[in-house]
């Protein structure tokens, strides 16, 4: 394996960069209470003399003479929202029109799944690059020499999207801002990457991880950064299907001919192969000694591993324990969607530390959520142990935007709280980061049941994470229907749920998702569950019941009304 090198450079010029948003960083959490206020009176004036700004009279909001008032006029002309609320004006972005949600227009536009068929834009503003995806990707890679100061001793494996996916009708760029992130990191970073960013545009899943993993474990990595833990799953996977390939390929220099690869990303890869006969000995002695090869075999000087650790995580983090090294720091990638990188985590902990001197965030609590008219709660307000659904505003475009997720309260960051991830709410599953929503389902059940004509009289759904796949539950109408014919109707939803959710369509690919597992159910099978229910103290009149659920103890139930 190649020898460590000197972490000197790296270490310093973070150390500088780095160290100096992070000083920022602790001041503004001292007082989050101002740090709210200005930053809410910051994002208001920047997008006062927009369409949305005088529609919604930032102007007048920014006369409040206090905090508590700014908050009420705020609250009092900016509805809480979702993106189908903001999709009318950034629609207007994307056809040409400047000065909509923000002064000028997006440099660029990250793409997700919505609860509709339409994905969402996320616009992201040069103001946004610049200071979130800039300043504190700076802290973010600052935050790891102070853990584990040889992390950048050796290489980084890094996965990632692609930077450009697709154009908006007026030209501007969709794309993975996390592909950004890392084709705009320091140059001296950037380096040290195990592989070119030629290989996040490999289409084929397999064929992308394995050059990946070929090209990396040949080299000694330090540092793997990659959100979802699934995807180390995945990557194991492909080690354990393809090493002795690896290894001839690493002896050779060369990149396995049968893969799915187009001429124009092997011609850009080609340079960084090189015949490395000595590498490849030692990957031969690993499996004759080990048998099964781990990441700790092949990378023992592995310093940190940056995943999710929140949420549904754990299955996958089960899968892969006690296959690094002993040493390694597993931390966790913080609380972070394409809408928004709310903040960092910067220990050992789950909990990830906010930015309120760049966003301004508002809060409802857990037992609130479903009130008509809930109290939003400010930064400061927040109690350690409880949960809370947040909403964002952001340089951005998102106004008091709802991020339909569950977070508890952590210890402070100075004075501010820090926050973790506990699960998606208001009918969104997400197992590995595919965001499955009801609709979606029941949209996707009703166009199959018309394209088969196989009418259904019941259906649900469940996200089964030790297999990381989803159970689809029918009652059909012809209760004759057979398991093969049921199958093919699954095979249809499937189809349709990869047509009309990006994200779900990508984890189905990558094999982050298995394929869904079909179960025909016995008649009348809602109304029996529904009477166990009421027997076990539900109220008939307040009986509510998703489609869509991540819930083991209903799951069971179903599970004894399935046909044999």
């Amino acid at each position: 394996m190649e020898k460590p090198v000197s972490a000197f450079v790296p270490n310093f010029l973070l150390g500088v960069a780095g160290g100096i948003q992070y000083l920022k960083l602790k001041k503004a959490s001292r007082n989050p209470r101002k740090a709210s206020e200005q930053t809410l009176r910051g994002i208001l004036t920047y997008a006062k003399d927009t369409e949305y700004g005088k529609e919604h009279h930032f102007a007048e909001i920014l006369e409040a003479k206090t905090d508590e008032e700014l908050y009420a006029l705020y609250q009092k002309y900016v509805p809480a929202q979702d993106y189908e609320n903001l999709r009318p004006y950034i629609d207007r972005h994307k056809n040409g029109e400047a000065n909509i949600l923000f002064p000028g227009k997006p440099i660029m536009y990250a793409t997700t799944s919505g609860t509709t068929k339409e994905p969402k834009w996320i616009p992201i503003t040069k103001v946004y690059m610049d200071t979130v995806y800039g300043k504190m990707t700076k802290v973010w890679l600052f935050n790891f020499i102070k853990n584990k100061p040889k992390v950048f001793t050796g290489k980084i494996v890094s996965i990632v999207g692609k930077v450009i996916e697709g154009y908006a009708p007026d030209g501007t760029v969709f794309g993975s801002v996390s592909g950004v992130t890392q084709r705009d990191c320091p140059k001296f970073v950037k380096k040290l990457y195990a592989s070119p960013a030629d290989v996040f545009s490999i289409t084929d899943y397999t064929a992308r991880y394995y050059t990946i993993m070929r090209m990396g474990i040949e080299r000694n990595i330090t540092l793997i950064v990659t959100a979802n833990p699934s995807t180390i799953v995945e990557m194991q996977n492909n080690v354990n299907e393809y090493y002795d390939s690896y290894v001839e390929d690493i002896e050779k220099g060369t990149l396995n001919a049968s893969l799915n690869i187009s001429k124009e990303i092997r011609d850009a890869i080609q340079p960084y192969l090189k015949p490395n006969p000595e590498r490849a000995a030692e990957l031969r002695a690993l499996k004759e000694k080990y048998g099964r090869v781990l990441p700790k075999h092949y990378w023992p000087n592995m310093q940190i591993l940056n995943t999710w650790k929140c949420g549904n995580t754990k299955v996958y983090l089960d899968k892969f324990k006690d296959s690094f090294p002993e040493t390694m720091l597993h931390q966790e990638f913080g609380y972070f969607s394409s809408e928004c990188r709310f903040g960092l985590v910067l220990d050992d902990t789950n909990n990830t530390v906010l930015f309120p001197h760049m966003h301004y965030y508002e809060f409802i609590e857990e037992k609130d959520l479903e009130s008509e008219n809930p109290k939003f709660l400010q930064l400061h307000e927040l109690k350690e142990g409880k949960r809370y659904c947040p909403f964002v505003t952001t340089y951005a475009g998102l106004y008091r935007y709802n991020m339909n997720d569950l977070l508890e309260v952590g210890p402070s960051f100075e004075n501010t709280p820090t926050v973790h991830m506990i699960q998606k709410v208001n009918g969104i599953v997400s197992m590995t980061g595919e965001k499955l929503h009801e609709r979606q389902f029941i949209e996707a059940v009703h166009e199959a049941e018309e394209a088969l004509k196989m009418p259904v009289r019941f259906f649900v759904g469940f996200a089964d994470l030790d297999i990381s796949a989803y159970h689809f539950y029918y009652e059909f109408a012809d209760l004759a229907t057979t398991q093969e014919q049921a199958e093919q109707f699954t095979k249809k939803v499937d189809e349709i749920l990869q047509q009309i959710n990006i994200e779900y369509k990508a984890k189905r690919e990558s094999f982050r998702v298995k394929d869904p597992v079909t179960h025909r159910l016995q008649k009348e099978s809602f109304e029996t569950f529904k009477a166990q229910c009421i027997a076990e103290g539900a109220r008939d009149g307040q009986f509510k019941m998703n489609l869509l659920m991540q819930d083991e103890k209903r799951h069971a139930k179903f599970k004894k009304l399935v046909i044999e």
